[in-house]
């Protein structure tokens, strides 16, 4: 074993390096908060019509739907994150970390609620969101 990785490196060491550069997965047009902000304003309509509703198979359904959704928001904020969001961004926008993790928070605090002041302060927090992401496309 020990000799089949002294060979690898060996046969490594006659490549040359090769340099590769990239701001993301794939070209910028791929990431858009609007994504987050539209799984966002779905879990603040599940909420709504959860609190107009008396029926106890639709209030069990839009809970459903309300936890979904607020996973998809979380999932689309974390590979903005992850994935668009740079460090010379940080940089620029010292609150920016601080900015997303308060936006997951308010996504997972939706799903153990139907208080609609809740998703409202998560859109609000996707709205910061976005008028940063949208500065950085400039």
């Amino acid at each position: 074993m020990v000799l089949v990785a002294r060979a690898l490196t060996f046969v490594d060491s006659f490549r040359a390096p090769v340099a590769v550069s990239a701001h993301c997965d794939l070209p910028c047009g791929v990431y858009d908060p609007a994504q987050a902000r539209i799984e966002a304003e779905s879990v603040k309509a599940c909420m709504e019509k959860f609190n107009a509703s008396d029926d106890n198979v639709f209030k069990t359904r839009a809970v459903l739907i309300k936890e979904e959704r607020a996973e998809l928001v979380k999932h689309h904020l974390w590979v903005l994150w992850t994935d668009y969001f740079k460090a010379n961004h940080l940089e620029a926008h010292p609150g920016l970390h601080d900015l997303f993790w308060k936006a997951t928070k308010s996504a997972g605090e939706s799903k153990k609620t139907n208080d609609t002041a809740v998703a409202d302060e998560l859109l609000a927090h996707i709205a910061e969101i976005d008028k940063i992401f949208w500065e950085t496309k400039k």
